[in-house]
């Protein structure tokens, strides 16, 4: 695969973009470990903003206190979701899953059983 030569100019604005994005991701991951955005609220986000689109739900439940990566891949699995997934790419059932998750669990004080 060749790769088109970049300018300065556009080399500096897809730095940018990347570093926008990746504090974009950073935010939304804070904001829902604190509690401060639900998982529902974050699904309504991904059409609209391409940086939550990309990013993968291993990590996003790796940001809840007491999830590490075996829990986090051990709550995918449990709702069919491939570890390789990414926000966007999530199915209609899936997303329904994570809902239901993360509002029964909530209810029982335990963001991460």
């Amino acid at each position: 695969m060749v790769l088109k030569d970049l300018s300065d100019e556009d080399r500096a604005k897809a730095r940018a973009k990347a570093l926008e994005a990746r504090t974009r991701r950073a935010s939304i991951k804070n904001e829902f470990a604190t509690g401060n955005l639900t998982i529902s609220q974050i699904l309504e986000l991904v059409p609209s903003d391409e940086a939550v689109g990309r990013l993968r739900v291993g990590e996003l439940l790796e940001a809840l206190p007491g999830v590490g990566t075996v829990r986090a891949s051990t709550i995918m699995h449990k709702l069919g979701i491939s570890e390789s997934r990414r926000m966007r790419g999530l199915g209609r059932k899936q997303k329904n899953a994570l809902t239901e998750y993360f509002s029964t669990d909530s209810k029982s004080n335990s963001r991460a059983r």
